[in-house]
């Protein structure tokens, strides 16, 4: 029998996608063809908001329409954090804990013909996958880190991931050495609180970054999405020792006022997130700090979120994913008075995009006519190839022939809407 995976949300999600094919492959089943109807076809579902469920829902919906007699798996956060409440489209429901007992679950259920759910309460210690995956992408992603310990007040995550939990350095090892035999240049580390990696074993984030950097045929490490905990001086220090690190930070945010973030439950202030910026531009210079924006929380006024505004505007940010706060079901924040309308809401996030454009543009632009080294991912016209920089910045490579991973060293000669051109050197 052949299957696909839909994959919502994080790149933790899609690194569980790659582990799931993995368990897949080993029992038997085939991956299916891309216009194949499969046998089977698992959906790996994001909860991080309202909207991301309703995207799930219509996707099981459609897929029960245009492939009735496919199995559907419901995996991921939906079910792990919403086990009484499983849309009727799913034939078999899997929580976060068992994602590589799948197969075995897909076998039980051909055999009995039954709607099942397994989703049992997750762990103290982090599971290491039993197969690794080999990744089809330009960088292969390694989580290190699984769960959070925040509650921040508009967040179902921890309901969905469980508490922080670390993998061990021997296995990061492992599983780096794993990629880099498949060719692998760059590593991202990615779990769903990275900041806090280590906490639970007496580590740090700076450990983990070590351990991938120490092996010699990985030329850069970068780190995914991090949480201002734990980013103190001396763990910048460290990091920045390590040569291979790439500067480039993206460090959520959600709003530059305190008393938004009071209310979030952040645990930090504007000034403390300023702080930590100003320590990883001091060890990093030139790094990208990017970051994430939440407008329209609940409470939010008219001052406050011209505070956050401002202090957006003032700090230079390399790109700023924005979005607009929603309801999340079973979070403290649902229960709070002081909702937003809608239309407040579309015109604060008109706002906040028009300084988010203006930001990158203006971060694209002081990077002109500087030398920097690309990682190469594909050509997908023939005038010019496309790549990232050390700090993340999407360039179209002019003037050269280079291949899939070779690193190279272009200049940057123009800033456009989105990316750069460069010239390889």
């Amino acid at each position: 029998m052949n299957f696909t995976i839909i994959t919502q949300g994080c790149k933790v999600n899609q690194y569980d996608s790659d582990i799931i094919s993995a368990a897949m492959i080993k029992e038997g089943f085939t991956a299916a063809e891309e216009k194949q109807n499969p046998d089977i076809i698992i959906v790996n579902t994001c909860t991080v908001t309202a909207s991301s469920d309703k995207k799930g829902f219509h996707i099981l919906s459609k897929i029960k329409r245009d492939c009735p007699n496919s199995i559907t798996v419901l995996t991921g956060c939906y079910p792990q954090a919403f086990p009484d409440n499983l849309p009727d489209d799913a034939d078999l429901a899997v929580g976060n804990g068992d994602k590589e007992q799948i197969p075995q679950l897909i076998k039980q259920y051909i055999d009995n013909n039954r709607r099942c759910s397994d989703i049992r309460k997750l762990g103290k210690a982090y599971e290491e996958p039993k197969e690794l995956s080999h990744c089809n992408k330009t960088r292969a992603y390694i989580k290190i880190e699984e769960g959070c310990s925040r509650f921040c007040s508009y967040c179902i995550i921890p309901f969905a991931r469980g508490r922080v939990r670390s993998r061990t350095l021997n296995n990061i090892a492992r599983e780096t050495e794993f990629h880099a035999n498949d060719g692998h240049k760059e590593i991202v580390l990615t779990g769903i609180n990275l900041s806090c990696y280590g906490n639970d074993l007496g580590l740090s984030l700076y450990d983990a970054v070590k351990t991938v950097a120490d092996n010699p045929l990985i030329e850069r490490v970068r780190l995914s999405s991090l949480e201002p905990e734990l980013l103190t001086e001396d763990v910048i220090e460290k990091l920045a020792q390590v040569k291979k690190l790439c500067p480039h930070f993206h460090l959520s945010l959600q709003s530059g006022c305190d008393n938004t973030l009071k209310r979030m439950n952040r645990n930090y202030s504007a000034a403390e997130y300023k702080d930590i910026v100003d320590n990883l531009r001091k060890y990093f210079p030139n790094c990208a700090i990017t970051t994430d924006v939440m407008v329209g929380f609940v409470g939010e006024t008219d001052e406050e979120f011209a505070k956050s505004l401002n202090f957006v505007q003032n700090l230079g940010f390399a790109k700023i994913h924005v979005f607009t706060y929603s309801v999340r079901p079973g979070t403290a924040a649902e229960k709070m008075s002081g909702h937003i309308d809608d239309k407040i809401k579309a015109l604060r996030y008109k706002g906040m995009s028009r300084a988010a454009v203006e930001a990158q543009n203006e971060f694209y632009s002081k990077n002109l006519n500087i030398v920097h080294k690309v990682l190469v991912e594909r050509q997908t016209k023939p005038e010019f190839i496309n790549g990232h920089t050390e700090n993340y910045i999407p360039v179209r490579i002019y003037g050269g022939k280079a291949k899939r991973h070779d690193i190279v060293a272009v200049k940057i000669t123009k800033a456009c809407e989105g990316y750069c051109e460069a010239v390889l050197l």
